[in-house]
């Protein structure tokens, strides 16, 4: 697919490494894809039985953000989703695809994706929904916030001033809302959506951080993410997003992911809170 800019070589969005004579002085989205040319930005889409979704979702994704690489991580969808990405794959060289043998959980298939992702040195690894939840308009505001270095983790937020959900029933509404409400209160983390799905990581956060040791699902696995990513210090920025209800397909939300989150969180935050105490006193005793 073309690029809207003319003035940037399509061929050269596909070359790999620092690239001398390409101008980064430009503004807004001309300067994240000059950017883009000197670090290699991949999007990770988990897919399970979304066979229906995933031809639109990367329609509008390559529309809106043609010099990206995606990732197709699927569980052995039964609706033949793996064996139509595996087509697309063929034709274009921007879609990959990881095939695993069950269906183990999003959590699982986004460290598959990590790991894919830093095994090929990938700069920026984006976490984006098969489902048309995430707008891959608002890609455009993760990726320019990670180029400019307001963070080493970039949040697509529903819940910071600008941010939007559409068409969510009341239930999910305040699901998602005590989720993030309980999460600060007993953790401290200082982040508005912390249960977001929609993302931008620095490699060098995937890297520093034990991936081998994260189990975490759903809702749980985003709180778990953030929760390593701000105790090893990284930075994490939030930016503004549509977040749309999907009309394709079926939720994956389930009462188990629920009641895993409720848990663990309570652990994460004991944890968390004896740290900061630790740290207070140490700081407090007097010195010998």
């Amino acid at each position: 697919m073309e690029s809207a800019l003319p003035s940037i070589d399509n061929s050269l969005l596909r070359q790999r490494g620092p690239k001398a004579g390409v101008s980064t002085h430009c503004l807004g989205r001309v300067s994240r894809i000059v950017e883009s040319v000197l670090s290699k930005i991949l999007v990770v889409i988990p897919t399970f039985n979304e066979r229906l979704a995933l031809p639109v979702t990367l329609a509008g994704l390559f529309e809106q953000q043609p010099e990206v690489d995606v990732l197709i991580v699927d569980d052995s969808s039964p609706d033949g989703t793996g064996e139509w990405a595996d087509e697309q794959a063929e034709q274009d060289p921007r879609i990959n695809v990881l095939h695993r043998s069950e269906k183990s959980g999003l959590g699982m298939a986004y460290i598959a994706g990590f790991e894919w992702a830093l095994d090929r040195d990938y700069e920026i690894i984006c976490e984006f929904d098969a489902d048309g939840s995430h707008r891959s308009l608002d890609l455009g505001q993760l990726l320019d916030a990670a180029a400019e270095r307001r963070g080493d983790l970039i949040i697509g937020s529903r819940w910071v001033p600008g941010g939007e959900v559409v068409d969510w029933p009341k239930s999910r509404y305040f699901l998602s809302r005590g989720a993030n409400v309980y999460v600060n209160a007993v953790m401290g983390l200082g982040v508005k959506d912390a249960t977001a799905g929609f993302r931008a990581y620095n490699r060098a956060v995937l890297e520093a951080l034990d991936l081998s040791g994260v189990q975490s699902q759903g809702y749980c696995f985003q709180i778990d993410m953030t929760y390593r990513t701000v105790e090893a210090g990284f930075r994490v920025a939030e930016v503004p997003i549509v977040f749309v209800e999907r009309e394709l397909g079926e939720s994956k939300m389930s009462g188990s992911i629920i009641s895993e989150a409720f848990t663990k969180v309570a652990g994460w935050g004991l944890t968390r809170r004896r740290s900061q105490l630790r740290r207070l006193l140490t700081r407090s005793s007097p010195t010998t």
